[in-house]
C-alpha cells in the first residue's frame, strides 16, 4: 500500500509539472545602457532640465510590472559610472557611504548587470566597492584573472514564471587598449566569441535552461575600427557572437550608442538584417540608446510544447522613446537629497572667461579649446610634484563634437563646465617618442580625420562612403558618418606644422621646427604629453601610426610619469589659481594648407555636422 501512495504521488508531481508546463508564460526584458550617470531629469553640465534619465525608466519599469500576468526581466548593460557629474561626484568626492549608482539599481529591482568600458574606467576602488553593494548579479565572462577564472561572475540563472533563464555577461575586449593597467589590474580581457564558445555549452550542459540571453557591452558593426570580422579581441563582436555561437534566444548590446531594434548590421551594404546562428535561426538583437534617451522592451511570449518538450517562442519588441514618460515620483523622492547635494557642488564658480570657445571650431582646424588643453597639459607636465618629465610636445583631441564654455552669459565658470571642457577621466602621462614617431602619429590622426582634396563634393572632414563614393548617413541622426570618431582627432602644441590636404594620407604632415624656435629632428627623442586613453593605444595613433608594439604600449615601457588625479581635476585647479578673467585663444602653431581648399571644405561640411535647427 505505500508503494501504492509513493507511485501515486509520484504520477501527480508528474501530471502537476506536465500542466504546468503547458501553458503560456509572458516575458518583458527591459533593457538599459549606457545611461553615462544620467539618473535624474536634469543635466548638471548645462544646468538644465533633461528630456530623458533613470526617473523616466522607473516610471516605464512600474507600468510593466502592473500588467496582469506579465514576468518582467530588469536588465542593465554597463557604462554608468563615467559622464554625468552625478556619478563623478559619487566616485571622487563623495566616497563614504553607498554609491548612487548602487542605491538607484537595488531600488528599481534588476536581475542583472553588465560590466561597461567606462565602469573599469573609474578604477578598481570605485568599481569593486560599488558592485558589492549591488543586490543583482554583476556579469562579465569575458574578464579574467591570471588563472583563467572569471574576475566577475560570467553568468547568472533567474526563474520567471516557471521559464529558466540564463544570462551570459560579455564586455568589449578594448579595454587594456583604452585604459591604464591600475585600472584592470588582476584581469585579462578574452576574445567575446571564444568566451561565449567556451561559457555557452557549459551553462547548457550545468543549466538547462529554457532560454539563453546575452548581456553584452559591445557594439553590433564589427567592422568599427577599420577592422574585419576575423579581428582578434574585436571591439564590437555582440553580432559575430550570435553568427558564430549557437544557443542564443535573444542578445542585449550596448557600447555603441547606436540603438538597435531586432536587427544587426550588414557592413558591407551599410543596412540592418536579420542575424543568424551557425544553425540558421534568427536571433533578435536589442539595444538601447545612451542617457535613458530610449529603452529596449522585448515583449516574449512562450508556449510549451508537448512534442518537442520546449518552449515555443514568438518575441517582438523596440525601442521605447523615453521622453513620453514622465520621472516616477517615488524614485525622485527617493533620491532627492542626492540632488540637491550634487548641484550645490557642481554650481560652485571657479573663475571666469572672457569670450566662449567650442569645439565646432576643433573638427576643422586649430581652435582655442583644444589648445587650451594642450597648454594646460604642457603647464602640467612642468609641474615637480606631479612626478611628470617636462614634455616638448602635447597631443589632444576634441572629447565632444558639440561643447562650448563658459555656460553663463556673464562668463562665470562654474564646476560643471569642466565636464563639458573635459568629457572622460582621463589621466595624463609624459612619454617618450622620436621625431619620427611624432609625426607618424599625426599622419594617423590626419588620415582619418582629412579628406583628400579636391574631390566630389569638395569635402574636409573624411565621411563614410558606400561603394559608389556617396555619404553614408546614420539612419539614427540622418548625419553623415565620419571615417573615425572626433575623439580620435588629435593635433599637437609644441611643434609648428602644416596640413597639406592635397596630399595622400601619410604624406601630408610637414613639421617645420619646434615652437620654441629650435630645429625639429626626426632622429631625436622628445617627451610628449598625452592623455591616459590615447596612451595606452585607444584609436590606434601609437600601434598603427607611431608604429610602436602591443607590448610596447601595454606595459608602459615609453612612459615617464602619470598623473595619479584624471585631466578634469587638474583643468578645474587651473582656473581656480587664475587672477581675475581667462582670454583663450588659438595657439596658431598649425594650419591647413591650401588655405582656400580649406575654407571651402570648411563651408561645405560645417552644414553637414551642424545643420541649423
Amino acid at each position: 500500500m505505500k508503494r501504492f501512495f509513493v507511485i501515486l504521488c509520484a504520477l501527480l508531481a508528474m501530471t502537476m509539472s506536465l500542466a504546468a508546463q503547458s501553458k503560456t508564460v509572458d516575458l518583458t526584458f527591459i533593457e538599459t545602457s549606457d545611461i553615462h550617470g544620467s539618473i535624474y531629469p536634469y543635466n548638471f553640465i548645462t544646468a538644465k532640465p533633461a528630456a530623458t534619465s533613470l526617473a523616466q525608466v522607473a516610471s516605464l519599469i512600474k507600468e510593466e510590472r502592473s500588467v496582469p500576468g506579465t514576468e518582467v526581466v530588469l536588465l542593465e548593460n554597463g557604462d554608468s559610472l563615467q559622464g554625468q557629474p552625478t556619478v563623478y561626484y559619487y566616485n571622487f568626492e563623495k566616497t563614504s557611504g553607498p554609491h548612487i549608482w548602487s542605491q538607484a539599481v537595488n531600488f528599481l529591482g534588476y536581475d542583472a548587470v553588465s560590466v561597461g568600458n567606462h565602469d573599469i574606467e573609474a578604477g578598481h576602488a570605485v568599481y569593486d566597492k560599488m558592485y558589492e553593494e549591488l543586490q543583482a548579479s554583476v556579469l562579465c565572462a569575458n574578464a579574467v584573472k591570471p588563472d583563467g577564472t572569471p574576475y566577475f561572475q560570467p553568468y547568472t540563472v533567474i526563474n520567471k514564471g516557471g521559464v529558466k533563464i540564463a544570462i551570459l555577461g560579455l564586455t568589449s575586449p578594448k579595454i587594456p587598449d583604452w585604459l591604464p593597467p591600475q585600472f584592470w589590474t588582476g584581469m585579462e580581457f578574452e576574445d567575446m566569441v571564444q568566451s561565449a564558445k567556451k561559457w555557452v555549452p557549459i551553462i547548457k550542459e550545468k543549466e538547462h535552461p529554457d532560454l539563453l540571453i546575452g548581456l553584452f557591452h559591445s557594439g553590433v558593426d564589427y567592422t568599427y575600427g577599420n577592422v574585419t570580422r576575423d579581428t582578434p579581441n574585436n571591439e564590437n563582436a555582440s553580432q559575430l557572437v550570435a553568427e558564430m555561437v549557437p544557443g542564443f534566444d535573444l542578445i542585449f548590446v550596448g557600447h555603441d550608442h547606436a540603438g538597435w531594434s531586432g536587427q544587426g548590421w550588414d557592413p558591407v551594404n551599410k543596412k540592418k538584417i536579420d542575424v543568424k546562428d551557425p544553425n540558421g535561426k534568427v536571433v533578435p538583437i536589442y539595444g538601447s540608446l545612451n542617457a535613458a534617451r530610449n529603452v529596449a522592451v522585448v515583449k516574449m511570449n512562450l508556449t510549451w510544447n508537448d512534442q518537442t518538450q520546449s518552449w515555443d517562442k514568438i518575441v517582438r519588441g523596440g525601442l521605447i522613446d523615453m521622453t513620453k514618460y514622465q520621472p516616477d515620483p517615488d524614485f525622485m523622492a527617493k533620491f532627492q537629497p542626492g540632488f540637491d547635494e550634487i548641484k550645490k557642488w557642481v554650481d560652485r564658480p571657479i573663475g571666469k572667461m572672457d569670450g566662449v570657445i567650442t569645439t565646432r571650431d576643433s573638427m576643422f582646424g586649430d581652435s582655442a579649446f583644444v589648445d587650451l588643453i594642450h597648454r594646460i597639459q604642457l603647464d602640467l607636465s612642468n609641474d615637480p610634484s606631479l612626478g611628470l618629465k617636462p614634455a616638448d610636445i602635447s597631443f589632444a583631441a576634441p572629447l565632444s563634437a558639440d561643447s562650448k564654455i563658459p555656460s553663463s552669459p556673464d562668463g562665470t565658470l562654474y564646476v560643471r563646465d569642466m565636464f563639458n571642457l573635459y568629457v572622460y577621466e582621463n589621466f595624463l602621462y609624459t612619454m617618450t617618442l622620436t621625431g619620427k614617431q611624432v609625426k607618424d602619429f599625426l599622419e594617423y590622426s590626419y588620415k582619418y580625420w582629412f579628406d583628400t582634396m579636391p574631390n566630389e563634393g569638395n569635402h574636409l572632414i573624411n565621411f563614410q562612403k558606400d561603394k559608389e563614393g556617396k555619404l553614408v548617413f546614420d539612419n539614427r541622426t540622418n548625419m553623415p558618418m565620419t571615417a573615425t570618431r572626433y575623439y580620435n582627432y588629435d593635433s599637437a602644441a609644441g611643434i609648428n606644422y602644416v596640413v597639406d590636404v592635397t596630399q595622400p594620407p601619410g604624406n601630408r604632415i610637414s613639421i617645420s621646427c619646434m615652437s620654441d624656435g629650435r630645429a625639429f629632428n626626426p632622429d631625436a627623442t622628445y617627451t610628449v604629453a598625452i592623455n591616459s586613453y590615447r596612451g595606452s593605444g585607444g584609436g590606434g595613433h601609437l600601434e598603427l601610426g607611431a608604429g610602436l608594439d602591443k607590448e610596447t604600449i601595454r606595459t608602459m615601457k615609453l612612459v615617464s610619469g602619470a598623473t595619479t588625479k584624471d585631466l578634469r581635476y587638474f583643468l578645474l585647479k587651473w582656473f581656480e589659481k587664475q587672477d581675475g578673467p581667462v582670454t583663450v585663444m588659438p595657439i596658431g602653431n598649425w594650419e591647413v594648407v591650401p588655405s582656400d581648399l580649406a575654407e571651402l571644405g570648411t563651408k561645405t561640411d560645417y552644414p553637414l555636422l551642424y545643420p541649423s535647427k
